[in-house]
């Protein structure tokens, strides 16, 4: 094999099974190590032992690769992240909510696209989040508009990235970036991130408020639970899901279903109303990394348990059929 697929697969994999980051960390740095060594060092052990970002580990899995083997370290993740790729899951070309390192993603945004394009991806949407949540690192309007400099760049072979964000729905309802910089985006993800406890009527009128702002794309991880994982569990927060749902079918916003596990937001009965209420749906990966990417088999998978048919998931439509819907 060669060390540098198998470090970089190693990584993806870490981060699909959603590992503590510096695992995933420590075999990116060891790819960037030997992305560009020259192949003397990588083929004299003593040497390549002594290279920066080698560490004990990823010194194995090079010479397992160089012997012309399986590394044992990526065996042994292959065998418990092999794909569960449902029918619905085929019909996806994209995904509208992922992070870079820009926020508080991973890793770079050419790590993304490049692992968007391997899951052949038609186009995948840079939403980092907006700037109140400073936590994550959140985009104020001009870090904003340099970011959009550089998404403008990845627009061939097929593949669009989309310009977009996680803006933060505010308590009073409003979207935290500027109208005039979300004008500019293709995709616009309003999620609540605060105060998640809130009275039930304040929160349905928060949200209504966010859906009713003509910006708004997608509802992002509508009640906020946590139900696994490594940040513990939360309940998610209570409102009034027919008054929500009704207003995101009238304005043709899309109920996103998140993919990561430790969510699975929304719960299924609220899938079941929103399909009940002709809504839109968007299966995204939230991801945070490269390998989180491939968590819309999650996604997919729980759509296609509760009976939402393609061509009401805004993520299997085409891109300029999604883009005049984002348009409208």
């Amino acid at each position: 094999m060669d060390p540098l697929d198998s470090l970089t697969e190693i990584a993806y994999l870490l981060e699909r099974e959603r590992s503590a980051r510096y695992k995933s960390k420590a075999f990116r740095t060891a790819a960037a190590a030997i992305a560009e060594l020259d192949p003397a060092i990588l083929n004299d052990p003593l040497r390549l032992k002594n290279v920066a970002g080698i560490g004990d580990s990823t010194y194995k899995v090079i010479q397992q690769s160089l012997a012309g083997e399986v590394p044992d370290y990526l065996a042994n993740l292959r065998s418990v992240n092999g794909p569960a790729e449902s029918e619905l899951r085929k019909q996806l070309r994209g995904d509208l909510h992922a992070h870079s390192e820009w926020s508080d993603g991973l890793t770079s945004i050419d790590l993304m696209v490049a692992a968007a394009l391997k899951l052949g991806h038609e186009y995948l949407a840079l939403t980092d989040h907006s700037p109140r949540l400073t936590i994550a690192r959140g985009l104020s309007a001009e870090r904003l508009e340099e970011q959009l400099v550089i998404v403008e760049k990845f627009h061939d072979h097929g593949f669009t990235l989309l310009k977009g964000i996680e803006v933060d729905i505010n308590e009073d309802g409003t979207l935290d970036q500027t109208p005039e910089m979300l004008d500019k985006l293709d995709v616009v993800v309003a999620s609540v991130h605060s105060k998640l406890k809130s009275d039930p009527r304040e929160m349905t009128k928060r949200m209504l408020s966010a859906i009713r702002d003509p910006h708004t794309d997608v509802l992002g991880h509508m009640t906020g639970r946590l139900v696994e994982g490594s940040r513990g569990t939360r309940p998610g927060s209570t409102f009034d899901a027919a008054a929500i749902f009704a207003e995101c079918a009238e304005r043709r916003v899309a109920v996103e279903i998140n993919s990561r596990p430790e969510r699975q937001d929304p719960p299924d009965e609220l899938i079941a109303m929103a399909l009940e209420a002709g809504c839109l749906f968007s299966i995204d990966s939230d991801a945070h990394a490269p390998g989180q990417l491939s968590l819309l088999d999650y996604g997919a998978e729980r759509a296609e348990r509760a009976g939402v048919p393609a061509e009401r998931i805004v993520t299997t439509w085409p891109l300029d059929d999604l883009l005049e819907w984002t348009g409208r």
